[in-house]
């Protein structure tokens, strides 16, 4: 096996996830992972470009980084590479008007978006709101479109959080494909655009970048697909791995 030193040659830029390698998620705000906090900070007073790529979609960027900061990682709102805002610049790139299942926290990411006589539906990890209500009107909205367009804030089974596992955005997009008959546009992780944004944001080569998650699917390849490295830590979701050694994605 090669040395670390080897693996890791000319890279100068890392991508971290948050939930999972950072952090546990929980209604107490959740607490830091141990080591995160130190590892970032070594990590800035490295020569390395540093980078958080979240699918977080309950909580706006500015919310999330005053939570990371309030458990005491160096991190500004300007590092986060995060589903919510890059998909309501792609509505503004497309002149789409969305219909939103989003959690509340997140709502505040589509504040310029024209929400008027909606032509697409964004879904994202909507909590509580999660209702047959809310799920049947969006399956409405997209019923009554010539070309229905669903964008989903990722893509994930479920994830972890300090009370157990919680249901993820992807199993109600599942449902809505399956009505409607369409396939889901994916803004976040895996999605090989997400990564490129990030790597873009960081002004490095995929092939000088590794990335660091606890999902097997959704980080680690993901992160190969567009050419990076990538390890798997082993916190967050690593402890759900099956037998035969693969994570579950989110």
């Amino acid at each position: 096996m090669a040395a670390w030193g080897e693996r890791l040659a000319g890279v100068r830029g890392v991508l971290l996830d948050i939930s999972g390698v950072l952090y546990d998620g929980g209604e107490d705000g959740g607490s830091p992972i141990p080591g995160s906090v130190e590892a970032v900070a070594r990590l800035k007073r490295s020569r390395l470009k540093v980078r958080f790529c979240t699918n977080e979609s309950q909580k706006s960027r500015g919310n999330l980084v005053g939570l990371l900061r309030r458990l005491g990682f160096d991190i500004s709102e300007g590092e986060v590479t995060a589903p919510a805002p890059a998909a309501s610049l792609i509505l503004k790139e497309r002149g789409l008007r969305p219909h939103l299942l989003v959690h509340d926290g997140v709502r505040s990411e589509f504040d310029q978006n024209d929400m008027s006589n909606p032509n697409c539906v964004v879904i994202a990890d909507a909590g509580e709101a999660f209702s047959y209500q809310n799920m049947n009107k969006a399956f409405q909205v997209l019923m009554e479109l010539e070309n229905p367009v669903l964008i989903s804030l990722g893509k994930g089974r479920y994830y972890k959080e300090t009370s157990g596992l919680m249901l993820d955005v992807g199993a109600y997009t599942k449902a809505l494909e399956y009505a409607c008959g369409i396939e889901a546009e994916v803004v976040g992780k895996p999605s090989p655009e997400y990564f490129r944004s990030a790597l873009k944001e960081m002004a490095v080569e995929a092939h000088e970048a590794v990335m660091i998650g606890d999902d097997i699917v959704g980080d680690v390849g993901g992160a190969q697909r567009c050419g990076m490295r990538a390890l798997q830590v082993r916190t967050g979701k690593f402890s759900l791995a099956n037998t035969s050694g693969e994570a579950v994605a989110r």
